[in-house]
């Protein structure tokens, strides 16, 4: 691993540390301001919207004046909407923080760029998955976290995710370089619908963008109803829920940070994501059916793997059918596709889960990865035919 790549995987971790000790908590921490189960899965679409709206924007931005200034103030951003999130005393409260940290939330998309920028295509993959297990760790100990200090309150758990965006705001100040090549400018507009059309309409990325949205849409249909369901239904308090996370987060950690590489060397990137979108369909139909702990626990980590095995490797694929010019634009759309995604598959579930049953949100999000599926094998074909056009260099 390029030593140029630690600061930029360290800002990542402290990022989705934070945003992870807020996820096992944000069903109950709102119920306690009344919310009904629509609500609860509303406000963590609001957060995915706003995203929807401004990550591309971002991307854009971070060709244009660099990585570096646009993380940080992503970063500092971070501090102050989480800190009035945690401060709030009404419902209408968390929405407008939620939503406003949506809107600044650019890290993602950015790190993603940064490390574009510094790893070449043939190891690109390898790079993503750092990204990953970068993710991966952050997301395993902050719901852990998260949980664990519920105990103390449900604000208690966010004032520290707010405490722990300013020392990354610190650590990014002084560890952070520039990692934007001279030439990485972008020409169109980002928000307007001219340019998302033409990534979807890529020749070669293309279906891969629209994939993310289908495979996004699906495991945010899952993720946020899985906490109600596990309250409702099974009965599990915050502390549970954390572990579970916990749990799932170590086993991406393992997929994404090392067996990414070795699986990537012998089968490449564009095999992987079809496998991937498989294990993640079988999981998610198993998962209203498997009682806690022992099975509902080997289903998360079914649920891992794949979405372990098909992030990366779909990000990688995003990643080296875009020019070095356009890495910030295609990626930050990416990102925003996925945003949106979000914001639909929480709306989804909620309206699912209130009107049909706690368990349709996961058998929805699992017939939506068949059509994925057949999806990934046009996509898979359409970018490995391009990569041979094109060399393996790409």
């Amino acid at each position: 691993m390029s030593r140029a790549l630690i600061p930029v995987l360290l800002v990542v971790f402290l990022d989705l540390l934070g945003f992870g000790i807020v996820i096992p908590l944000l069903t109950f921490y709102s119920e306690d301001f009344g919310a009904t189960p629509l609500q609860v899965t509303l406000l963590m679409a609001v957060y995915s919207l706003a995203q929807f709206a401004f990550a591309p924007l971002w991307g854009a931005l971070s060709d244009r004046v660099g990585r570096r200034p646009v993380l940080m103030a992503s970063i500092a951003a971070t501090v102050v909407c989480l800190s009035g999130f945690a401060a709030a005393n009404t419902l209408w409260m968390l929405f407008l923080f939620r939503t406003l940290h949506g809107a600044c939330a650019a890290n993602i998309s950015t790190a993603q760029a940064a490390v574009a920028d510094l790893t070449p295509p043939e190891k690109r993959a390898a790079g993503m998955g750092l990204i990953g297990a970068a993710f991966g760790v952050g997301f395993s100990l902050g719901p852990f976290i998260g949980g664990e200090l519920s105990i103390y309150g449900y604000a208690a758990p966010i004032w520290v995710a707010a405490g722990l965006s300013a020392v990354n705001l610190v650590v990014a100040y002084f560890m952070l370089p520039e990692t934007r090549h001279p030439e990485s400018t972008t020409r169109p507009r980002p928000l307007s619908p001219a340019a998302f059309l033409k990534v979807a309409r890529h020749p070669v990325v293309g279906l891969c963008v629209v994939l993310t949205f289908v495979l996004t849409m699906s495991f945010a249909i899952m993720e946020s109803s899985f906490t109600l369901f596990a309250e409702h239904v099974r009965g599990l308090g915050p502390v549970e829920v954390g572990r579970m996370f916990a749990i799932a987060g170590v086993v991406m950690i393992v997929v994404q940070g090392g067996m990414i590489r070795p699986l990537v060397k012998r089968f490449g990137e564009a095999k992987l994501v079809p496998i991937g979108i498989a294990l993640l369909a079988i999981g998610l139909a198993l998962l209203p059916f498997a009682p806690p702990f022992v099975p509902l626990v080997t289903v998360f980590v079914l649920i891992a793997i794949g979405q372990g095995i098909s992030g990366p490797s779909l990000h990688s694929m995003i990643s080296r059918g875009a020019t070095e010019a356009e890495q910030g634009f295609v990626l930050g759309t990416n990102q925003s596709m996925s945003a949106l995604a979000r914001g639909v598959g929480p709306t989804a579930a909620g309206l699912l889960y209130s009107n049909v049953s706690p368990a349709a949100p996961f058998l929805a999000s699992s017939g939506i990865l068949v059509f994925g599926f057949i999806l990934a094998v046009a996509a898979v074909r359409r970018w490995s035919t391009a990569q041979q056009d094109l060399g393996p260099a790409h």
